[in-house]
């Protein structure tokens, strides 16, 4: 197991009482908290480095365009990508999944081609897709699930076709914690000719990510819900594919020569940069890199899943209490969606709050599997490094709370 209680000591918003309880913060679904190391980075920018990067020859400007370009090199190691000209920096997950359907579709999806994705997605992983097919005249095409919330390559492999043209899955989903076979599915999509995309938002912060063993096209993820800041994302793409892709912003860092009727773009990876690029976050992001390796990807890994297996064997002690997903602790990440019998998770989530533990309650922007899960609203427990086996109890805890206080209304 991890030691928590150092990892806590690093994030100085856990060290406060919430309606005069200690924060028990279960939401890194959400968004993660930020140790100190990553306050400090954006602090130190801001406070000694703060310049517009790339042009400037003053000192001010180098220091700034290294920090941002180091950040850069950071993330390519951290994912094991072949060069940092395949890290985009753009403003979180869903721009960068939008650019490639908006850059990459449009240029190779025509009427009568397939998109394939499945009923797990974020809304960031369907909508993008819903336009390309209204705009080209291409099917969009679901993955059914197993009764468990997980994919079977079998159903992969009836779903994609020498048709399909783009395959979208998520690697670890917001809802169930699913973890799915990333690999086998890219394999698949390769085998047929299709490029395969991955929504990595929930993957990023808890699992060790290597595009080239997963050999996927394109790899989204965003750094906020990996101990660094809003408003930072990756847009991982293989070179050559980037290479082929028009722009889909245009002005500012990416311009390379601006004449009258005609202009040109910088090579890769800046043509996908428009404007003033993502400085300060990508700083943030780099120090968030530095704190997740530190401690290890593999243990985080590890961590989670035996938070997991701890609280459904707990949770399910609870009468009326339903947990979504793979009921094997070693398929899914940290993440635990539940239901409680004849309580909304609003008002689950509310009790909670009043002790102190915060949770998620809604569709977590996955309406489609709210659908095939036959709920229109789940509440979800999501842990990080900073959660322990007490977080869990005192959840539990809450949970009889809600379930008596709901039960004596009722």
């Amino acid at each position: 197991m991890l030691n928590t209680k150092e990892i806590r000591s690093y994030f100085p918003i856990l060290n406060q009482e919430v309606n005069g309880h200690p924060l028990v913060y279960l939401d890194s679904g959400a968004t993660s908290q930020k140790p100190i190391q990553v306050i400090e980075a954006i602090k130190k920018y801001y406070e000694f480095d703060n310049s517009n990067v790339h042009r400037g020859v003053h000192t001010l400007g180098n220091r700034a365009t290294e920090s941002y370009e180091g950040a850069r090199e950071k993330v390519r190691g951290f994912i094991n990508a072949k060069s940092s000209k395949e890290v985009i920096f753009t403003r979180g997950t869903t721009t960068a999944i939008n650019t490639v359907a908006q850059s990459y579709g449009l240029a190779n999806v025509k009427e009568g081609d397939e998109i394939v994705i499945t009923y797990m997605e974020h809304h960031s992983n369907i909508i993008p897709w819903q336009q390309l097919a209204k705009i080209t005249g291409a099917t969009l095409k679901y993955i059914d699930l197993e009764e468990d919330g997980t994919l079977s390559l079998e159903k992969v492999r009836e779903t994609i076709t020498d048709k399909t043209k783009i395959v979208s899955v998520v690697y670890v989903s917001n809802v169930l914690g699913t973890m799915n076979p990333i690999k086998e599915i890219t394999q698949i999509a390769h085998d047929h000719g299709a490029v395969m995309v991955v929504d990595g938002a929930q993957a990023a912060p808890h699992l060790k990510l290597d595009v080239q063993a997963l050999d996927c096209d394109f790899l989204a993820f965003s750094g906020h819900k990996m101990c660094g800041p809003t408003g930072i994302g990756v847009l991982y793409g293989k070179e050559a594919l980037l290479d082929a892709m028009e722009p889909i912003e245009f002005g500012g860092e990416m311009i390379d020569f601006v004449g009258l009727q005609e202009s040109t773009w910088k090579e890769l990876p800046w043509k996908f940069e428009g404007g003033t690029p993502i400085i300060a976050g990508a700083i943030g992001l780099a120090a968030a890199i530095d704190f997740l390796e530190e401690i290890g990807l593999s243990e985080i890994e590890k961590h989670e899943h035996e938070l997991a297996a701890y609280a459904m064997e707990k949770m399910s002690t609870i009468e009326g209490l339903t947990i979504y997903g793979p009921q094997d602790p070693l398929k899914r990440a940290g993440i635990v969606t539940f239901n409680l019998d004849e309580v909304h998770p609003h008002d689950v989530a509310t009790v909670l709050d009043m002790n102190g533990i915060a949770i998620r309650a809604g569709h977590h922007c996955a309406q489609p599997l709210m659908k095939w899960l036959k709920a229109t609203a789940t509440a979800r427990a999501s842990f990080y490094i900073y959660n322990s086996e007490e977080d869990v109890d005192l959840l539990v805890a809450g949970l009889r709370t809600a379930k008596e206080y709901f039960g004596d209304v009722f």
